[in-house]
């Protein structure tokens, strides 16, 4: 046997934590959240069966506003406009369906768009949520005077990585807790926990990395838009137990079935989870034309079926029923159908460790132990570096 490939032991030994830790987490549903600690299972109130709705609504850019004291005024303006939305159509759809909505799904940066070429500090200091901000404080109260669970997505800054942002997923209780918060791993073009790697894994750990909440309307996960593209982060999510992804996106919608259509179909199938996805209805203040990310918002089955989808524009249509006793008997009856119950992590963790070296690896944003913030060209150029690895190796 050959020498171990330099750099990826700590990733073999997440690998193999996730492999021997699945099959735990998925019979006991055990909670594992960002905020470690909180479980907000209500057993007096347990509810099997309800209806979750992807609320589509545009996006707000704030790249025009002068300031962050605009920028901040901004968003809670936003944050309490949503409030009547969700509460109207909530009405609507529990008297239409007869099951009560427990789960409302938000797109994609919702209250301040994506950054373009505004440096990551600047973007940080001008919109990013801290933790204790006063923006979940908002978000809290709406979830507590609305009694259900509200996911969306925003940038949030860290006072552990200065100057950085982090793409976050995150689910807010009908007690206005902050229950999940996932920070996105993959992204083209905005740092991921992977670049500082080591330093975010000695605060916040695999459970912060890759948290599922345990609550009264089933185990909570969140997924941040093209991720739902990526197999390994939806799998990683259910074998820590997650039966609903929520998933905040902001796509090109298309009567054509894109890319991200197809992936959600399949995580949920390949899963037996529900994917409960919310896109935008377009982004204003910008140039960009207004309705050039909207459509398509969709609530798939755990069977990958498409149980109801949004045409374009500001709507609720997206809405549908989740049964949580049909999936779990599906997850614990032996059938071919039971594609999580098949599954052999163990079987695969090797070989992802050993082609791990021409990829893009851990702590790139990382210079002399602390984190160092890029220029916008670093993520081109990284992937650019990643593409001549993979030729040299032969993978492409």
């Amino acid at each position: 046997m050959g020498d171990p490939i330099p750099g990826i032991d700590r990733r073999r030994a997440l690998a193999a934590a996730m492999a021997t830790g699945a099959a735990a987490a998925i019979t006991t549903h055990a909670p594992i959240l960002a905020s470690k600690g909180n479980d907000v299972t209500d057993t007096a109130n347990d509810t099997s069966s309800y209806s979750a709705i992807a609320m589509q609504l545009t996006a707000r850019s704030l790249e025009r506003l002068p300031d962050e004291a605009a920028a901040r005024a901004a968003m809670l303006d936003h944050i309490a406009s949503i409030e009547g939305q969700i509460r109207t159509s909530s009405i609507f759809v529990t008297q239409y369906a007869g099951k009560p909505v427990k789960l409302a799904v938000l797109p994609e940066y919702l209250f301040t768009s994506y950054p373009g070429r505004i440096s990551i500090p600047d973007f940080a200091a001008k919109v990013g949520w801290a933790a204790d901000g006063p923006e979940y404080e908002a978000l809290g109260g709406v979830a507590q005077r609305l009694g259900m669970f509200i996911a969306g997505n925003a940038y949030e800054s860290d006072a552990a990585f200065p100057d950085f942002y982090f793409q976050t997923c995150f689910i807010v209780a009908p007690n206005g807790d902050v229950v999940l918060r996932y920070r996105r791993l993959l992204s083209m073009f905005a740092p991921s926990p992977h670049d500082v790697w080591e330093a975010y894994l000695d605060r916040y750990g695999l459970e912060g990395t890759f948290p599922v909440a345990r609550t009264e309307i089933g185990n909570l996960a969140a997924i941040a838009s093209e991720e739902v593209l990526y197999p390994e982060i939806a799998r990683a999510l259910a074998m820590r137990g997650a039966e609903v992804f929520c998933h905040s996106s902001s796509e090109v919608g298309s009567p054509i079935a894109t890319n991200k259509d197809i992936a959600k179909q399949a995580r949920a199938f390949e899963n037996l989870a529900y994917v409960v996805s919310s896109n935008t209805a377009g982004i204003s203040g910008t140039a960009m034309p207004l309705s050039s990310a909207e459509g398509n918002s969709q609530v798939v089955d755990w069977k990958g079926r498409v149980i109801a989808q949004s045409g374009d524009g500001e709507t609720f249509t997206a809405f549908g029923g989740i049964d949580l006793g049909a999936l779990r008997e599906a997850r614990r009856t032996p059938a071919m159908t039971n594609y999580l119950a098949r599954q052999r992590p163990e079987l695969f963790a090797a070989a992802y460790a050993a082609a791990a070296e021409p990829f893009h690896g851990p702590d790139g944003m990382m210079s002399d132990g602390k984190p160092a913030i890029p220029d916008r060209d670093y993520f081109r150029r990284a992937q650019a570096e990643v593409i001549e690895r993979l030729d040299k190796a032969g993978i492409i």
